[in-house]
């Protein structure tokens, strides 16, 4: 991947409007600087051309590492090679990014990619540590980050996890098919599903 083939990604990243009770991961500061960096080496990984298109960043997991369904259990595991953690995390799991790893270990061929389509974390005002449901709005602003990201890394295949996502996406005129999100019951629906997608895809 050219080195500045995801310039306008990150430019239109930073730009997203940052409100009181949504944190923006990627800023100047020590953690944004690192969660970025840990976002870089992740997108340069080899990868399927498909794009798994979630909601937002939860507290647990991409607030702590910058990387989609990645935990600090994940990140130490080494599921993305040399990704570094703050030495005092925040939270150590999550059960969505262990249940997406889990089922991508026997995921055939290279893995898909994951992204936020609301890529700040949004959280119940005054309190940081919990994820609250992103508002159309901002998941509307957020729409443009990805399509860049899809245009900028050839994805051909995007499919949504979780309805919000699916209704985000199509609103740009682009087509998602969704797969249940694994959280808040969906964990054994999700693993079928993601696993049917493999298939299909095959």
């Amino acid at each position: 991947m050219p080195a500045d083939s995801l310039a306008r990604f990150f430019e239109l990243l930073r730009t997203l409007p940052e409100h009181a009770d949504a944190e923006a991961l990627y800023g100047d500061d020590l953690e944004g600087r690192r969660r970025e960096r840990n976002l870089r080496r992740y997108l340069a990984m080899p990868h399927a051309s498909v794009l798994l298109l979630g909601e937002a960043p939860g507290w647990r997991g991409m607030t702590v590492t910058g990387v989609p369904f990645v935990s600090g259990r994940e990140a130490e595991a080494g599921v993305v090679p040399g990704l570094e953690l703050p030495e005092h995390p925040q939270a150590l799991w999550e059960a969505s990014s262990r249940v997406v790893w889990a089922t991508l270990r026997d995921w055939r061929g290279p893995i898909p990619l994951s992204w936020p389509v609301y890529p700040l974390h949004p959280f119940v005002a005054g309190d940081p540590r919990s994820n609250r449901t992103p508002r159309p709005a901002e998941v509307r602003d957020g729409v443009p980050v990805a399509l860049e990201l899809i245009r900028a890394l050839g994805i051909e295949t995007v499919v949504a996890v979780g309805r919000k996502a699916q209704g985000a996406i199509a609103a740009s005129g682009l087509v998602a098919p969704a797969i249940r999100h694994p959280a808040q019951g969906g964990a054994v629906l999700f693993a079928q599903q993601l696993v049917e997608l493999n298939r299909a895809l095959g």
